[in-house]
């Protein structure tokens, strides 16, 4: 069986609610069943703190899947170069993937393109704000007709 990827990609600030919490639930476990193992993570912000914690419940009924983080920064391949809130014990893998373009101010949006461009599948949590990293982020995935599914509102 082939294995595929699922990337999260949402606002640093968001509203959780039951509502949302089960609905990724729900959409996890469908991904999971449907031959999902990889969930790449880049560790910024609420939506990708509610995913992570969804993912890492799943992982006792499903201790195959992998929650690995994607670095943005290459110096952080080394786990002595990591900061410290980066813990061995919250990840499978840690990960840096080759950038088309690294300049540090751009490393991030660069490091999610990536991250779209090796998953088969994208979660975002996305609303219309023009000066999203996020939206940015969605609208890349949009141009290139990335399979995704979008919880957020408005776009």
């Amino acid at each position: 069986m082939e294995y595929k990827t699922c990337s999260v990609f949402g606002h640093s600030t968001i509203e959780i609610t039951k509502n949302l919490e089960d609905k990724l639930f729900e959409t996890f476990e469908n991904l999971i069943d449907s031959g999902y193992e990889y969930f790449y993570f880049g560790g910024f912000g609420m939506f990708d703190d509610v995913c992570w914690k969804i993912i890492t419940e799943l992982k006792q009924n499903y201790p195959h899947i992998k929650r690995i983080y994607c670095l943005s920064d290459p110096r952080h391949q080394n786990p002595l170069k990591r900061p410290r809130w980066m813990k061995d014990e919250d990840f499978e893998e840690f990960i840096y993937l080759d950038l088309a373009f690294d300049w540090w101010y751009q490393r991030i949006y660069f490091r999610n393109v990536e991250m779209i461009n090796q998953s088969d599948f994208v979660i975002f949590y996305v609303n219309r704000t023009a000066k999203s990293g996020a939206y940015k982020t969605f609208q890349y995935a949009k141009k290139i007709k990335k399979p995704f599914i979008n919880l957020g509102k408005d776009v």
